[in-house]
């Protein structure tokens, strides 16, 4: 089973519909007990980073993630989710984020459209089970003003460019987070979210 947070943010349902097109046995629940009770975890996420944490601590569900990943347990972040994993965000100044993953949040620079749009290519900054079967180069769908940037290279799963280059995806063991949205990105990113399931 693949448990889906629920935090009243983001895109759960069409999370929730790509992994069930695929054959994966799957929920959206906030119940922590429940949640606890999956073999993946996945934190998905559309809005602003602030409310967003805000909803994860009234929720009480900050510790049992941060615990789950300490476990080393597969973990997925998308876009919202994904930037949530690190210390801070220039979106909410003064609110911290999960902090799993070491660096901050930033918003793209002037000269360039915010937010960033559409379809965009992907580089490889290291090998991962969860890209087994993806081409260097596919393409995948954003829609966001900020992006992630580590403080460690070694954290550092895909880039992209857009004005210039950042990270795109993310890995730590078995967490993995990407800032685009696999269960938008047709075949390809199904084949992540496939591939997800089978850490």
């Amino acid at each position: 089973m693949i448990g889906i947070i629920d935090y009243g943010m983001g895109n759960l349902r069409s999370v929730e519909k790509a992994f069930a097109f695929l054959g994966h046995e799957v929920f959206v629940t906030s119940d922590v007990a429940r949640l606890l009770s999956a073999r993946a975890m996945v934190l998905p996420g559309v809005g602003a980073f602030g409310d967003a944490m805000r909803e994860l601590q009234e929720r009480n569900l900050v510790e049992p993630i941060l615990q789950w990943v300490r476990d080393g347990r597969p973990f997925l972040g998308i876009c919202l989710g994904c930037q949530l994993l690190f210390d801070a965000s220039e979106e909410s100044p003064g609110i911290g984020g999960l902090g799993i993953i070491p660096g901050e949040v930033v918003r793209f620079p002037n000269g360039v459209k915010v937010p960033h749009m559409g379809w965009n290519d992907l580089g490889f900054g290291k090998s991962h089970p969860i890209l087994d079967g993806v081409k260097e180069g596919s393409f995948f769908y954003f829609v966001h003003s900020y992006y992630v940037r580590p403080k460690a290279d070694e954290h550092i799963l895909t880039v992209t460019d857009y004005g210039s280059r950042f990270a795109s995806g993310v890995s730590s063991g078995k967490l993995v987070a990407f800032q685009f949205h696999p269960e938008k990105s047709s075949d390809t990113g199904l084949r992540l979210l496939d591939n997800f399931a089978g850490l």
